[in-house]
């Protein structure tokens, strides 16, 4: 294993509100491993990776080890997980930190956007797809009951297109720029999703 994930997965555990987890193994079969689940489908596609609601750094920090030559945006909106994740980003040339929210940065700028717990699908794929530009995906990693209809049909909306699953995954393929009055502001997603 690459020494900068084993000290990122040490200061995970070792700062408080970080992870619920406590035990080495377990952290890493949960933050980094399932992070990498992703790789082989992040690899389809080119262009920068925006981790949306980084929180600790999964998967976005992962993610940036596999593939150096990426850049990858660690976004997050509470500043004292930013403070955490820009020390743990410090070792990773190709990773940057923004402090803020999905809804507020710029869109059709990525080619992958990934989100690991972040809210239902539906809810994250609002909030990722308008961040991709066409020709890229968003990459969510889910559960066994995500409603992945749902998640299809507020892609058909934001210019994506139908979902398609690989374990663990829902992938979104962006096929148009984001329509006109997408993103909505700020909560509005979670308040009253589109599905």
């Amino acid at each position: 294993m690459d020494e900068r994930l084993g000290r990122w997965l040490d200061a995970l555990l070792e700062t408080p509100g970080m992870t619920s987890i406590r035990d080495p193994d377990e952290a890493r079969r949960v933050h980094l491993d399932q992070s990498l689940v992703a790789l082989e489908v992040v690899r389809r596609f080119s262009g920068p990776i925006i981790d949306v609601g980084s929180g600790g750094g999964a998967p976005g920090i992962p993610l940036a080890a596999a593939l150096p030559d990426r850049q990858v945006t660690l976004l997050e909106a509470n500043g004292r997980k930013c403070a955490f994740l820009r020390e743990a980003a410090a070792e990773f040339p190709n990773v940057t930190v923004a402090q803020g929210r999905a809804e507020e940065q710029e869109t059709d700028r990525f080619g992958v956007a990934v989100a690991k717990a972040l809210a239902q699908p539906p809810v994250a794929a609002e909030w990722c797809l308008p961040l991709v530009a066409p020709g890229g995906a968003v990459i969510l990693y889910v559960g066994p009951s995500a409603d992945v209809a749902e998640a299809s049909r507020v892609s058909g909306l934001l210019g994506g297109g139908p979902a398609e699953q690989a374990p663990g995954l829902v992938v979104l393929p962006k096929l148009e720029r984001t329509p006109s009055g997408f993103p909505r502001r700020p909560g509005l997603a979670k308040k009253r999703p589109l599905a």
